[in-house]
């Protein structure tokens, strides 16, 4: 199949122009979006600019040290991006988060490269970087979601909460409902994919692998393992750092911290 056809500049220059029309109808409907889209616009072309001199770089050294530290990188900015948006504590909850995208992110995608892809250096920026990232992303977005859900819940049902307390129910049994409606909020979108994908939309690693010259059914298997990886990466990660984050965000009476939240 033939090679990947180059986008120039010039014509990438043509969807920044594009964009313009759907901020002017935005504009005009009186939203207060075209500040945060364009700067959104501004923020994203610098990062992947930036990102996609430094892969060059990284991919043609290929080193081992360098590849790990920049997935350490990746998990300390998931980490803090994380706590930020869920409104948490950076202090207390920063450890316990990256910890939690150590172990589920960081161990999905050690068994994905070495038991499904199997590349002669496991380490291979090419499978490592790329692979990491997609399954960072899903997990960063599952953990905000859930994050937030568990502690704003408790907090806004702080009565109900402690009404199971005070019929008898340890901090494990009282928080249970919150837990389960945190989970279901953080994977459903995923689920949701997972049954819709291919019918609804091609996926992005697909289409860039179909792009890229690659055999549609090679592309299909890819996308299938990447997606069962992102669902286990996600869900280990989403039930890890609830319940690692549990154990610093209630007092020995087990009550919810108030400090726990960035905006007390």
């Amino acid at each position: 199949m033939s090679e990947t056809l180059d986008i120039s500049i010039i014509h990438l220059a043509y969807l920044y122009i594009l964009i313009f029309l759907p901020l002017l109808l935005l504009l005009r409907e009186g939203t207060n979006l075209i500040k945060d889209a364009l700067f959104s616009l501004l923020r994203m072309t610098i990062q992947l600019g930036l990102v996609g001199f430094y892969l060059t770089w990284l991919f043609k050294l290929n080193n081992l040290w360098l590849n790990l530290l920049w997935v350490v990188v990746m998990l300390g900015v998931a980490a803090g991006t994380t706590v930020k948006r869920a409104n948490l504590s950076a202090r207390k909850f920063i450890p316990t988060i990256f910890l939690g995208l150590l172990i589920g992110v960081g161990g999905t995608t050690a068994f994905f490269i070495l038991a499904v892809v199997r590349p002669d250096s496991w380490f291979d920026a090419r499978y490592l970087i790329p692979l990491c990232g997609m399954i960072m992303g899903n997990s960063l977005r599952a953990n905000v979601i859930s994050l937030e859900r568990f502690y704003s819940g408790i907090r806004n049902e702080e009565k109900l909460y402690k009404t199971y307390l005070m019929l008898g129910a340890d901090r494990n049994e009282a928080v249970k409902p919150f837990l389960q409606q945190a989970l279901k909020s953080s994977l459903n979108p995923t689920i949701a994919t997972m049954a819709t994908i291919g019918l609804v939309s091609l996926p992005g690693m697909m289409t860039g692998q179909m792009l890229g010259g690659s055999v549609p059914l090679t592309a299909i298997k890819y996308q299938i393992a990447i997606m069962l990886a992102i669902f286990i990466g996600e869900s280990l990660a989403v039930i890890l750092n609830l319940k690692f984050s549990i154990r610093s965000a209630f007092t020995p009476f087990d009550i919810l911290k108030d400090d726990i939240f960035r905006n007390v």
